[in-house]
Order: C-alpha cells, then structure tokens, then sequence
C-alpha cells in the first residue's frame, strides 16, 4: 500500500567573533564580553514563555548559556530542577548569587559541553551559542537520558533540520526512527539585545518512546546520501535489483527521479523496510560512535568517522 506524505536578567546566545585586528574593540567589561561571545540576550518577555511552553514539564532540566537567567528562572517555575551552565564567569557569579535561595536552581560556572550526563532521564533547554549548535546538538543525541531538546538556534539551522527549506539534512534522516525534529516557532532578531544579524527560531527534539531496531538502517541512509547517485534511486540501484527498488518506491509514494535531500525522513522507512532484508548491515559504527558534526558555511555539516579523518558531505 502507497504511503501519502503530503527581561531585566536575559537569557543569551554566545558565540566566538572574530573581532578585527585581533583585539575586542573599546567599551566597558560587558561590552567587550558580548562581543568576544556574541552575546545576544532575550529581551522579550513572551519568546521566553513560548520556550518554557515548548519545553514541557521535566523533573530535571539542563540550561547551556543561563545567562543572567531569566529562563533559568522561567524553566524553575515550571520543572523540577534546573542546572545552569554559563562560561562567563562575570554572568556565572551573578546569576550564582541571584539564586542561591532557590534549591531549584544550581549555576554550573563552565561548558555545557563537558557538562556529565544526567543518570537519570533529563531535557536540555536553552538559547544556545549558535557557533557550537551542532557540537550541542551532537552532546544531546549521544546521551542516552535525554527525553528531549529545546533550542533558541539560528532560524536556518531549524529550518534545515526539519525540512523547512523542502530538504532533508542526513542527521536528521538518520535519526528520525529515534528522535522527532521539529521547529515550533519563530524568534525575530527584535527579541534580543543586541539585535543580530539573522533571525532565530525554537527547535525540539524529541525523543520516541518507542526506539526501533533497527540494523543497517543508519548505513543504509549514509549510502544513500553519499553514493554516487544523484537521486537516491540512482543511488540505491548499484545495490539492489530494478523490480523491489521499484517496488519499494511504489510503496513509499516515491518518484524515482527525486533528489536524495528531497526524500522524506518516512519515506525512507518505507524504503528500508522494503530492501531491508538485502541491504549491507552496519559496519560496526553508529551515529553515537561519530566524533562530531562540523558545519560549515553553508551549513551543511562534515562528519569525521572516529580513525578514518575523512571528511563526507551530509
């Protein structure tokens, strides 16, 4: 059967900037801060509670980049416990020294990304520095506690996970038996302070509560993003038999003439599922084993598999 697949305290971003002649410009100690992070603080009051409502309730939260904390605060209402990291240390104290009555509330002077893992089920909550979204993004898919992610990341990262452009991100299709992507709304750059170059917008994922098994599943779709077709038909026919690729595309509603970006994360399952029996099984390594995803200018990433250091588009 054919499928159809149609504030006075502000939560920031930081990310590194290069500052031209190498120095951090003039100004007082905020200032040079905030441009040697590029911190861009919520001002806006409502883009904190949409976050807080697109999180959801959790017993535990993790905050990269609390900031001064005002979704820190925002997330304490709502949950159990939240851990606030935060790199500068001028931040780090204040914000320390702002809660410290609060037991719902511990400030982590530090990075997020070396943060350990909860034992315990958690969700991650923040508006991140977009200059590492990916390495976070990485940090939240490997561990093996988190129920879900709710993220401030620049409004083109979002999009592109979540096929918002009409494509599809290789990281994205390989996850998605696991996990769902989704960009639940938009941030405009009004709603900080200082105002960015680029609008944001707040991506959730989240994980199934049924996790498939499924092996081959994630080579299959490194294959076919990677293979020396440039539809995935094309791809996936140096592989398997004309008649259950044929088949299998039938199934999944597939034009044989689509580009591989283009390709619906279901429609993939349904792909696989069909060829599933004669597909290569994996060669030992998952999406967890990867040391992580680069992304570049055009944002798309580059991986590089754990001993091999070369470098494949996604």
């Amino acid at each position: 059967m054919a499928h159809s697949f149609a504030h006075g305290n502000h939560s920031h971003t930081q990310k590194k900037a290069r500052v031209r002649g190498g120095g951090t410009g003039g100004g007082n100690d905020r200032d040079r801060a905030r441009r040697v992070l590029s911190q861009n603080f919520i001002v806006d009051g409502d883009i904190v509670d949409r976050v807080v409502k697109a999180a959801g309730h959790h017993d535990l939260v993790l905050e990269p980049g609390a900031g001064e904390g005002v979704l820190t605060r925002a997330l304490a209402e709502t949950c159990g416990r939240v851990i606030g990291y935060e790199v500068d240390p001028r931040l780090a104290v204040r914000l320390s020294a702002g809660t410290r009555d609060d037991p719902r509330i511990r400030v982590v002077r530090g990075d997020f990304l070396k943060a350990p893992v909860p034992r315990e089920p958690f969700a991650v909550v923040g508006n991140i520095p977009y200059a590492i979204t990916s390495k976070i993004v990485d940090w939240c898919l490997r561990a093996p506690g988190l129920t879900s992610a709710t993220l401030v990341t620049q409004e083109e990262y979002a999009r592109k996970r979540t096929g918002g452009f009409g494509r599809w991100s290789m990281l994205t299709v390989r996850t998605w038996p696991w996990y769902a992507w989704e960009m639940t709304d938009r941030v405009g750059r009004e709603a900080f302070r200082p105002v960015p170059s680029v609008d944001s917008a707040v991506l959730r994922i989240e994980r199934r509560e049924q996790a498939p098994d499924l092996p081959g599943y994630r080579a299959f779709v490194e294959y076919g993003f990677t293979g020396p077709g440039r539809s995935l038909y094309a791809t996936l026919r140096t592989r398997h038999p004309a008649g259950p690729l044929d088949e299998a595309f039938a199934a999944a509603g597939l034009d044989p003439g689509t580009v591989v970006a283009y390709v619906h994360p279901d429609q993939w399952r349904v792909v696989f599922d069909r060829l599933a029996p004669a597909s290569p099984g994996e060669t030992g390594e998952s999406w967890e084993s990867w040391e992580s995803w680069e992304t570049g200018e055009s944002g798309e990433g580059v991986r590089r598999a754990s001993g091999t250091g070369r470098p494949r588009r996604r």
